[in-house]
């Protein structure tokens, strides 16, 4: 018999509430996917990237990862290490005003999510895109989670989308 490791039962829980935002409640659109295992390092990575329903300026991206050493403590029912998983949000935004957007982006994020570190903000140039950069907005989590925090998803995914929100209004 399959027995579900916490990796797969917290992706099934965030696909789970990701997707009824997008059928049932309309909320979002989903615009991407991913699901990999990492052959070379046997770690596992999901990701989800959804949109605001009508509102495509911004996208969001829900990151969740697991090493080997996680999975391996887990499954080998290793009572010396406390397995677990990465959860990060990434923000896809256009903008024109690096100094200033970035700012206020930062500003932002830090009074919604209230981490002790600053979003990372990685600006890209696109040649011939006039004057747009693209800001790739990441917020990690310095903790590692599991079966626990499966009750926080809902109210994280809610934050997740407030940040949209406010973002789009930036």
């Amino acid at each position: 018999m399959f027995d579900p490791t916490i990796f797969d039962n917290l992706k099934v829980a965030i696909e789970n509430q990701v997707y009824d935002l997008d059928n049932i409640e309309r909320q979002i659109e989903v615009t991407n996917r991913s699901d990999q295992l990492e052959m070379a390092v046997l770690s596992r990575k999901f990701a989800i990237e959804f949109v605001l329903v009508n509102q495509f300026n911004v996208r969001a991206e829900i990151v969740l990862s697991t090493s080997l050493k996680d999975l391996a403590a887990e499954i080998l029912e290793d009572s010396s290490f406390e397995p677990g998983c990465f959860l990060a949000v990434r923000f896809y935004k256009e903008i024109k005003n690096v100094e200033l957007e970035c700012e206020k982006v930062e500003r932002l994020l830090q009074t919604i999510w209230k981490q002790p570190e600053k979003p990372v903000q990685t600006i890209r140039f696109i040649y011939g895109n006039h004057g747009m950069y693209e800001n790739e907005i990441e917020i990690l989590f310095n903790r590692k989670i599991n079966e626990d925090q499966m009750e926080d998803l809902e109210e994280f995914i809610q934050y997740v989308l407030y940040s949209l929100q406010e973002l789009n209004a930036i």
